[in-house]
């Protein structure tokens, strides 16, 4: 199983924009529903941007997707702060993730 969790900061008149694109990125993974595949995508105050995947091997990548592809394709134009990815380390979990 692999996790990533990108942060960045989009521009206060992107914010908007970056999260009617996300919400098409989830409108494609409902329809598509692809088994072993999990992911979120949180919007703080501050126009903060935390996505968490989570992967099961075999599953598709989110940038299969065309809705993500297209999400992907302006982002760093939308930010104020580039996206910063990383792979996390669950450190403890209490009924927050399967």
């Amino acid at each position: 199983m692999k996790w990533t969790l990108v942060r960045y900061r989009a521009k206060p008149d992107q914010a908007d924009e970056n999260q009617r694109l996300s919400a098409v990125v989830f409108d494609e993974l409902k329809e598509k529903a692809p088994a072993g595949l999990r992911y979120a995508v949180f919007r703080l105050p501050d126009d903060t941007f935390v996505h968490i995947a989570m992967s099961e091997e075999g599953a598709p990548a989110l940038s299969s997707f065309e809705s993500f592809r297209a999400f992907q394709k302006d982002v760093r134009e939308r930010c104020a702060e580039p996206p910063q990815p990383a792979e996390p380390a669950i450190v403890g979990n209490y009924g927050m993730l399967a």
